[in-house]
């Protein structure tokens, strides 16, 4: 067998437009007309016709259901703190784990996750899937300052900082610079959007998005100047714009939006502003020919998907949320898929009752003709008199109502929607006439049965989508932290290091489980806490069953569930770090021990004292020093004086005897 090589730029460009044209046909072609046919249904539409004067009535059961099913599953993620929760595999990675869950909250709430699972969720609901795209964007900011009065050390000063540019230097006639600067940061954060299911494709033979030999998302709002903007040629960017299926778009855009997007400008004169199609795709190559397909990311431009780059990729960015996956296939089904047989059903029979009920108000007439005045007949005016030269002339034609007999059909496919999706009064609250001469637990039979399939699809919605994005936060989060992060946990402000978490952590998710309700909850949680506090006052703080964080715990969710979301104003944060030492304190004052607290301060008055008589000590030594230095400097400046007063003495006597031989010699005066 040939040994694999290193693959060329035309044989990369090759595989990969090959493979996207595959997924976007596959899409474009399978999937993409039951989404049109699906938003239409849930717009108000029906494939049913209508004659002309009958009633045109759309009974929208699509959009009735995905508006009514939205509240309980928006409930089920938004309403807890740990939709999905990060557990340890060592004992080791207990603390980890749960800082990672809370950061990961934290970062969700960040990057607006509310938004983020309602458009996923929507899009589930109508078009099969809801697709949110997760990825970290590096960025940079720019600030413009002026300064005045500066000297020469502080101009230098702002020279050496990497981050600014001088952009206009002058020196003032006071001898001072004034300076015009550009300050820039670079910045990075972690960031996702709900990206259009039209837009994202994958290959016909993939069951998930782990498996898929190509996925991707096209963008067709991507401009030239943006491309540009990115650091990609100018001249190779602009053989592409406008290249893509307008009549495909617009049909897309058309159905989306609710209304027609041609004729929107596309740049006009200015070249720079011209639309571009950018597809990213992601798929595994050996393009360096080591026999081992690595994951890559791929930019593309044009309808042929031009290769314009590429690079290596830790992960495909896509969460994907499903309202009723089909086993072994990449696509389910949504609630619109489920239902819109059923909304054509209920249309043509409540289109039925309507025109059977105008026909027996305002019944046809037969009319003589020629013995009535056709202006009297035609006006429908209440009292209205009829000219006849006949009697007899004019007659209605009588219509039996049979509208009753059609309202228990009606009602038939209610309660067949009501099975198939979960949406009931029951679910949404029961009618008053409903709970007589019922019992409790009917009533609670009743109500559970109905929100099995809601709970059932917050479930797939949680185990799919809402475990992916989690996992990419975290992900994201460990590449892209340089430094420990200040976060809150438990009541108390805390270091964070995500770089220090361990990347094999399981995921569970924590929404769709049970059936109980909020009152349910609460009064379960009460009678935990009553429970709780026996076992603590009958056996102590070291019963080795409940401890002050577990109580204190189930505190804090009886006030969320009363809609209270900030406990620590009301109890203390308690840690097993606080009871442990609040624990060691009271052993140790039953034992007599002065208090730990009481202690320490002691020890450091103590320790502060030692320190200011070694201090003390020290400078008295070097005093002592400092003086004997002194003396012995004084003593040699004396021996030096000596010595130079004798010297000065003796040079004196020898010049008064060179004088005296002087004197003599010239004079003879002794």
């Amino acid at each position: 067998m040939q040994k694999p090589k290193k693959m060329t730029r035309d044989d990369i460009q090759g595989i990969v437009s090959d493979a996207v044209m595959s997924a976007v046909d596959f899409i474009q072609s399978e999937v993409e007309g039951d989404r049109l046919k699906a938003q239409r249904y849930f717009d108000g539409e029906v494939d049913i016709g209508h004659e002309e004067g009958r009633s045109k009535i759309v009974a929208t059961k699509c959009r009735d259901v995905v508006r009514a099913i939205k509240p309980p599953l928006m409930r089920a993620f938004m309403a807890s703190d740990k939709p999905v929760e990060f557990v340890p595999r060592k004992p080791e990675d207990v603390a980890a784990a749960e800082q990672a869950t809370s950061f990961a909250q934290w970062k969700f709430n960040q990057i607006n996750g509310y938004r983020l699972i309602y458009d996923a969720i929507h899009d589930a609901a109508v078009k099969k899937c809801g697709v949110i795209k997760v990825y970290y964007e590096d960025h940079s900011e720019a600030e413009y300052d002026e300064y005045s009065g500066l000297t020469e050390e502080q101009v230098a000063d702002l020279a050496m900082d990497p981050e600014l540019e001088i952009l206009e230097y002058e020196q003032d006639e006071d001898t001072t610079f004034s300076l015009k600067v550009k300050r820039t940061r670079e910045n990075g954060e972690i960031c996702a959007e709900a990206i259009a299911p039209e837009d994202f494709f994958v290959n016909r033979e993939a069951t998930c998005i782990e498996d898929a030999y190509v996925c991707g998302h096209r963008n067709s709002e991507m401009r030239v100047g943006d491309l540009v903007a990115m650091g990609y040629d100018f001249e190779e960017v602009i053989q592409y714009a406008g290249d893509y299926d307008d009549a495909y778009q617009d049909e897309v855009d058309m159905e989306r939006s609710g209304y027609d997007s041609v004729g929107e400008d596309d740049g006009g004169a200015d070249p720079s502003m011209k639309k571009v199609l950018v597809t990213e795709a992601y798929m595994k190559m050996d393009i360096e020919g080591e026999g081992i397909p690595v994951l890559y990311r791929f930019l593309l431009i044009g309808s042929k998907y031009h290769v314009l780059d590429y690079d290596h990729a830790d992960m495909k960015p896509f969460a994907v949320f499903e309202i009723d996956p089909e086993p072994h296939t990449f696509f389910g089904r949504s609630l619109v898929d489920l239902i819109m047989d059923d909304q054509d059903a209920a249309t043509a029979m409540l289109r039925g009752v309507l025109d059977n009920v105008a026909l027996t108000n305002t019944p046809r007439m037969e009319v003589l003709d020629g013995q009535a005045n056709m202006e009297d007949v035609l006006n429908n005016e209440i009292g209205g008199i009829v000219r006849v030269k006949t009697l007899g002339a004019v007659n209605p034609l009588s219509v039996p109502f049979t509208a009753g007999s059609v309202l228990p059909a009606l009602q038939y496919y209610d309660e067949q929607i009501e099975n198939k999706t979960g949406v009931s009064r029951a679910s949404m609250g029961l009618d008053p006439d409903a709970l007589q001469n019922t019992t409790a637990t009917a009533v609670q039979a009743t109500t559970e049965a109905a929100t099995g399939q809601v709970e059932l699809i917050a479930r797939n919605l949680a185990e799919g989508g809402m475990k992916q994005l989690f996992k990419m936060i975290l992900k994201l989060s460990r590449q892209h932290t340089n430094s420990e992060v200040m976060m809150r946990l438990n009541g108390q402000f805390v270091p964070v290091d995500p770089r220090s978490w361990s990347v094999d952590m399981d995921l569970i998710a924590n929404v769709g489980l049970g059936t109980g309700g909020e009152i349910e909850r609460e009064m379960v949680l009460r009678e935990t806490l009553q429970h709780q506090m026996s076992i603590w006052q009958a056996y102590g703080p070291t019963n080795g069953l409940v401890t002050l964080t577990q109580i204190r715990n189930t505190l804090a969710d009886i006030m969320k569930l009363g809609g209270v979301q900030n406990s620590d104003r009301y109890w203390m944060p308690m840690t097993p770090e606080v009871e442990q030492f609040l624990m060691q304190q009271a052993q140790q004052a039953q034992q007599g021990q002065p208090d730990p607290m009481q202690a320490m301060a002691q020890a450091e008055v103590q320790k502060a004292q030692i320190e200011a008589q070694t201090r003390l000590q020290a400078e008295q030594m070097k005093m002592q020093q400092r003086g004997q230095a002194d003396l012995m400097k004084a003593q040699i400046n004396a021996q030096v004086e000596n010595m130079k007063n004798d010297r000065e003495r003796d040079k004196m006597l020898q010049d008064l005897g060179l004088e005296a031989a002087r004197i003599f010699g010239e004079y003879g005066i002794k």
